[in-house]
């Protein structure tokens, strides 16, 4: 589409080019970085720390979510941008030197930060930068840009790390990374700030705060999950204990944080726009609860290569950006709702059919198989709840409501990988089987998936009427009707 109105329009060319030059880049390590895990684990040992190589990532994600989508409304997005893409790198460059797991997790923790701050830019330039009749497809543009890396991010990822090393496949994705930052900088530093007359003022410190406890409180649960027994001098305080005393505390600061974090009532799954942000945590845990642990099983419990392990995330990867487009072309008919819930029910298919390849008379090929529709899934789900974000979204506020969808989603991708690594720990510790803890982790997920979908009929079924933005200049106060 080249009119005025599309993502290719002349004022909109280099800006969409750029976006989407951003999110390829960052695609390529999302589907690096799983791949090659197990052969890191190989080198470097740290299995019982398999699934925090995940939840560090999404951990930190929080806080550059939060500050970044309230820096963009107030100063707009470019020096959001730029440190997102700064620290982005540098975790990368971690990684990629370290000689232990604790170090690739650190590495991770600071990629956090960036990989936050980028997401939040991302959509917040989306919703102030499209006007309403080309936000879908740009959604749709930017799912796509997984399609290449999806396709050859794995095996070349293999290949790499079959090749020259692991640590290239972190190293080698620096360059492209910088580049891309710095031919998107200059257009979203002109973007300016969001400066509605009427919209309540947040305070970024106390939203910073609530970001941190957040953290905070997420990685005492995910340490609850994986604690073990504790010696404190002479004294033994066994597993549940220590999962108790981690638990109670983090709930509480999490639970605290969200209040002000989210939407009213998203925590009370109240329906519309509330449902919309708790349905993204929903499929966010089961999808990438399960996709975490995909590599390994085709790996450790089949025998498959590193290469042939990432074929299947390959595969979602397609399939995901094929769903983003058919929602693209299904927004106009207003069936919002009903693909929401197709996309909840085609995730927990793909669960259930990936979860075969742990019978070892069935082919691996099936992973790959159930993991292109659970793909397909969140393709539709994802990209529909995200156009839901931005168009009930109250003009000025587009960087909090971006920054409130990237923080379900993170919250939702790692308290799965960290459930997940809990289970999948008990199988490093000699208490499990490896098989039997995947396939604990991929029934847990279903359940998940199936939860997604009684969320899926509570959000809003037709489109939310959303005035025109003008890319450079503020976005005006216009009443948003969210529909119910």
């Amino acid at each position: 589409m080249t009119g005025g109105s599309g993502p290719f329009a002349p004022e909109r060319r280099l800006l969409t080019v750029g976006l989407i030059g951003l999110v390829t880049a960052g695609a390529f390590e999302g589907m690096a970085v799983p791949t090659v895990l197990p052969a890191l684990v190989g080198e470097l040992g740290g299995l019982d720390l398999y699934g925090w190589a995940f939840s560090a990532f999404w951990l930190t994600n929080i806080i550059g979510i939060t500050l970044a989508g309230s820096d963009a409304d107030r100063r707009g997005p470019g020096r959001a941008l730029g440190t997102g893409v700064v620290l982005f790198a540098a975790g990368m460059v971690v990684s990629g030197i370290a000689t232990d797991m604790m170090i690739v997790i650190a590495g991770r923790a600071i990629q956090g930060f960036g990989s936050g701050a980028i997401g939040s830019v991302v959509y917040a330039s989306i919703a102030r930068a499209y006007p309403p009749s080309a936000t879908p497809r740009m959604i749709a543009l930017i799912s796509s840009a997984w399609i290449v890396p999806g396709l050859v991010g794995p095996a070349l990822a293999g290949w790499v790390a079959e090749s020259i090393g692991w640590r290239w496949v972190f190293l080698g994705i620096v360059g492209p990374l910088l580049l891309m930052g710095l031919a998107v900088y200059p257009r979203l530093s002109r973007l300016g700030p969001a400066r509605p007359a009427d919209a309540p003022q947040r305070s970024d410190a106390r939203r910073g705060l609530d970001s941190v406890l957040l953290a905070l409180g997420s990685t005492l649960v995910l340490g609850s999950l994986s604690a073990g027994d504790l010696r404190l001098g002479s004294l033994d305080i066994p597993t549940m204990v220590v999962a108790v005393a981690l638990l109670g505390p983090g709930l509480i600061l999490a639970l605290t944080a969200l209040r002000h974090l989210l939407p009213s009532g998203t925590l009370k799954l109240r329906r519309g726009r509330p449902s919309v942000f708790a349905g993204v945590f929903a499929i966010a845990f089961a999808f990438f609860g399960t996709e975490a642990f995909v590599p390994l099983a085709m790996v450790e419990v089949r025998g498959a290569s590193v290469t042939i392990g990432g074929l299947a995330l390959s595969a979602a990867a397609v399939s995901w950006s094929t769903g983003s487009w058919l929602q693209a072309r299904a927004a106009s008919a207003g069936i919002r709702r009903t693909l929401v819930v197709t996309g909840a029910a085609l995730i927990g298919l793909g669960i259930v059919v990936t979860s075969l390849v742990l019978l070892p008379e069935l082919p691996i090929a099936v992973a790959a198989l159930g993991w292109a529709v659970a793909g397909l899934g969140m393709g539709l789900a994802y990209s529909m709840l995200a156009l839901l974000v931005l168009e009930t979204a109250e003009p000025g506020q587009e960087g909090f409501s971006s920054s409130g969808l990237q923080l379900m989603f993170t919250l939702g991708t790692a308290f799965g990988a960290g459930a997940g690594g809990a289970i999948v720990a008990l199988a490093d510790a000699g208490r499990l089987e490896l098989p039997t803890a995947i396939g604990i982790v991929d029934a847990i997920m279903l359940a998940m998936a199936l939860f997604a979908v009684v969320i899926a009929v509570r959000v809003p079924h037709r489109q939310a009427r959303r005035p025109p933005p003008n890319a450079d200049e503020a976005v005006p106060t216009i009443p948003v009707a969210v529909p119910q």
